[in-house]
This record gives C-alpha cells, structure tokens and sequence, in this order.
C-alpha cells in the first residue's frame, strides 16, 4: 500500500474505551521507558490476525484483559505516520464499548489506567491523531465534540 509518505510498512489498531451516558473515556499511561504519556490501547497487525478488528480485539486483551467488549465502532480513521525505524505505519481507529465498572489489568506497556471526561482526555493526549480521533469518537456515539 502507499500513502504520500510513502509505502505502508506496517498496519497498527488503536481502540479507545469509552462507557457512558455520559461519555467518558478510559486511557492508559505509558511508563517512563516508553514517554509517560497517555495513550488508547494501541498495537500491530500481526500475520495472523485475521482482520483489523481481531487485532484490536488481542491488543484489548493482552493490554487489558478485555474479552468482550460491548461493540466496537470503526471510526474511519486510518492515520499514516512515521515510526521510530522511519518506515510509515498506519492506524486504525475503534472505539471500544466497555461497561464503565470494567477495571482494566495492566500489562508492562502501561503504569496506570484512569477513566476520565472527553475534556480531560483530549487535553491528556499526547499525540494530535490522538485528540482528533476523540472528536471522531463522540460524533460516532452521539454526543458532542469536547472543549479543546
């Protein structure tokens, strides 16, 4: 595949839990080694996914211990970007349907979890695919775009 950046090197998933009404978001923190800054849950595509969701649905586990999610919600947001080795990698992002009791089990990528408002979590976000995919999130669900 290739995007302006040039070729796609890799394919990555990112699924941003959210409960609610209201909406509220739940994000994790990356511990010091990997920016200490707060992400989705994120991952690759590997060989033997059989689609972006089942990606989605494996990094859910292995990041959190999620099983079933109530629905996932592609939300049509396929961000190119350069990765550490300089190849270009692509996103795709899902919103992820949780019960707002779900407490996540963490994995070595992450140091913390926090359920918060869209407000806060797009002013947490450290990446601007990140926050927009927020906005993407909240009009696909039927509420209204946070205050950034």
């Amino acid at each position: 595949m290739e995007e302006s950046g040039g070729p796609i090197a890799r394919e990555c998933v990112e699924g941003y839990l959210f409960a609610g009404p209201p909406i509220e978001l739940l994000l994790f923190r990356r511990p010091p080694a990997r920016g200490k800054f707060w992400v989705p849950v994120s991952g690759k595509v590997e060989a033997d996914d059989a689609d972006f969701e089942a990606a989605l649905r494996r990094e859910l586990l292995e990041e959190t211990g999620l099983t079933v999610p109530h629905r996932l919600v592609p939300l049509d947001w396929h961000v190119p970007f350069r990765a550490d080795n300089g190849e270009t990698w692509r996103l795709h992002a899902y919103a992820v349907e949780v019960d707002r009791t779900f407490v996540p089990r963490l994995s070595a990528e992450h140091e913390a979890a926090e359920w918060m408002a869209p407000a806060e979590a797009v002013r947490r976000l450290h990446f601007p695919d990140n926050r927009a995919a927020v906005g993407r999130l909240l009009a696909r669900v039927g509420s209204t775009s946070p205050n950034v």
